[in-house]
């Protein structure tokens, strides 16, 4: 019900383990084997689920789609759906976003409206995979249901172990006809826990006062402060525009070498020379100001 009031919509709820199981699962049950997804060449189901809506949807095909920025664009997409009219090509089923993106990102309302329409031209479903969805929540500051249902988004993975869970994400489906028979392939699945409460529990305290949000604007205010002050002490610029909880940085290995060695933890991203730093909701600003020191004394050697 908590998620029924933040979404002002009747629809249907589960709670899985994880991210890859939500994504998996919620593709699995818009798709058949022979069926396709479209995605972004960065997003997660294609780069970081070791194959698991494939596996799980037994066989649909994801159809890895170009564009700046880590948004779809309408162009490629077009395109890739060219070569998918005839019986020997999977066919297209479900259009799949990342909001906020795998590089930073964060989608516009407008953008999303297009890409809506876009899917409704051709009759394909519309998933989101929300991982960071209250972090783009945040960064637009509008309101659930306008990204969501009221742009004909069918499925949405909500992401809440990146913004203060132990674990457990919602798979929301927005036309509950699409979630028949859900229940069993969570089961199937090995996604049902046997003590269900211990994973509803941590989602009613974050939903009932609003802590989602807090949580999600204070990881988001986090990586707009340390850009700035990268940008002021070290004189970095980031690779792709900061408009959630990460930040991605063009630097040097030797810099890189020395602020692992001083027990600072991030990796590589993309090559050859792009690396991620992610602002969570519990992080200090002590701790951004000493990182940010840490790059300053090493830049001055």
């Amino acid at each position: 019900d908590l998620v029924r009031e933040l979404f002002e919509t009747d629809c249907e709820v589960f709670i899985v383990f994880n991210g890859t199981a939500a994504n998996g699962l919620a593709l699995a049950q818009l798709c058949r084997p022979f069926h396709s997804v479209v995605c972004h060449e960065h997003s997660h189901i294609e780069m970081d689920e070791c194959g698991g809506p494939e596996f799980l949807s037994g066989g649909s095909k994801l159809l890895p789609v170009p564009g700046a920025n880590g948004k779809l664009n309408l162009d490629n997409m077009e395109a890739t759906l060219l070569k998918q009219r005839e019986l020997h090509s999977p066919k297209p089923r479900v259009i799949s976003v990342t909001q906020s993106t795998e590089l930073g990102t964060v989608y516009t309302r407008d953008e999303l409206g297009v890409l809506a329409e876009f899917a409704r031209a051709r009759s394909l479903f519309f998933h989101m995979d929300g991982a960071r969805f209250a972090n783009a929540i945040a960064s637009l500051g509008c309101a659930p249901k306008e990204i969501t249902w009221q742009l004909g988004l069918d499925v949405l993975c909500f992401g809440g172990t990146k913004n203060g869970t132990s674990g457990g994400e919602l798979v929301v489906f927005f036309q509950k006809e699409l979630a028949q028979e859900f229940d069993y392939r969570v089961k199937q699945a090995g996604q049902l826990a046997s003590k269900m409460r211990f994973l509803a529990a941590p989602w009613a305290a974050l939903l009932r006062d609003g802590a989602w949000l807090r949580n999600a604007q204070q990881a988001n205010e986090s990586a707009a402060y340390l850009m700035a002050k990268l940008r002021e002490n070290a004189n970095f610029e980031p690779a792709f525009a900061r408009e959630a909880n990460a930040i991605f940085l063009r630097m040097p290995e030797q810099l890189v070498r020395q602020l692992h060695a001083r027990g600072w933890h991030f990796y590589k991203f993309l090559e050859p020379d792009v690396y991620r730093l992610m602002c969570s909701w519990a992080v200090q600003r002590s701790t951004l100001d000493a990182f940010v020191g840490d790059v300053k004394a090493l830049q001055e050697v």
